[in-house]
């Protein structure tokens, strides 16, 4: 595996001298990350989620988000594309109907859709840049017909192993890199900073502890990491802040998880119960936006 990821890094490498012979189209900031410019919306703007098994599995960030505006008196149309373990492309064309006649409707302002989040699955993302890049090429192309000025969220996946793996780190890494030159060439693209936001929640910031009775409560999976309650809370909060610019009032109770297992689901919870540390959550979001 370190191997692989030697390897990785050398192509990795390679691209980005390659990508120097091209301009971008967006304003890339001294971290490599630019923040788009949402357009003028007349009546409530649109978000689209456009993702596989991180945007919603045991918790939905979608619904989350719309909790989030709601409480907040954000009045905000929130929509889903949505199909596990799949990447972008396999999501659009599983989708094909219904994503045409969404993607074809014309708003009087000009866009009928004003934020899109698009989640490509880790695989490509870490293992192959060019994939990446063309599938988010694919769906920004379709979307920008009839909005072309819509503010585009690349989502920085978090890192596929445990914190305690010794190539944490690495993958960590090679995501936030491949995110960066995948989203450079998508115009009024930003990337939604998950994976950094992840890996401050590992790594204790704001005194977040993820470990209780030695139980990881940010995700859980043997294979593919999927966001718990306090995984999913921190992405919503994110995608909040990053969108608004401002904290959320945080209501009483959210649609959260009961559990990881066949017979639970999602339900309203008191967030003081269902979430470890929604105040330190809720630091490290803001400071990730």
């Amino acid at each position: 595996m370190k191997k692989y990821i030697l390897v990785l890094g050398i192509i990795v490498s390679c691209l980005i001298i390659s990508c120097k012979n091209f301009t971008s189209e967006n304003s890339i900031t001294s971290d490599g990350i630019s923040k788009p410019q949402a357009p003028n919306a007349i009546g409530p703007p649109r978000v689209l989620f456009i993702g596989n098994n991180q945007t919603e599995y045991f918790v939905s960030a979608p619904t989350l988000f719309q909790e989030l505006c709601n409480a907040n008196n954000k009045n905000v149309n929130v929509q889903q594309l949505i199909t596990m373990g799949v990447p972008l492309d396999k999501v659009y064309y599983t989708n094909k109907t219904e994503a045409n006649q969404n993607f074809s409707t014309i708003d009087k302002d000009g866009n009928y859709y004003d934020f899109v989040i698009l989640q490509e699955s880790p695989q490509i993302a870490l293992t192959n840049l060019e994939k990446y890049r063309s599938n988010l090429k694919l769906i920004a192309e379709k979307i920008h017909k009839n909005s072309p000025d819509v503010a585009i969220y690349v989502y920085q996946n978090m890192t596929p192993l445990p914190y305690t793996d010794s190539d944490y780190t690495n993958y960590y890494k090679e995501l936030r890199k491949n995110t960066i030159l995948a989203t450079a060439f998508i115009k009024n693209a930003g990337i939604l900073k998950i994976g950094d936001a992840v890996k401050d929640a590992y790594r204790g910031k704001n005194g977040y502890n993820y470990l209780k009775n030695s139980t990881d409560h940010l995700c859980y999976g043997q294979n593919t990491p999927h966001f718990l309650n306090d995984g999913g809370f921190l992405q919503a909060v994110l995608l909040y802040n990053t969108i608004f610019e401002e904290k959320p009032i945080i209501p009483k109770k959210l649609i959260l998880s009961t559990g990881t297992g066949d017979n639970d689901n999602m339900r309203k919870q008191e967030v003081s119960k269902a979430i470890s540390d929604p105040v330190a959550l809720e630091e490290i979001a803001f400071s990730n936006r």
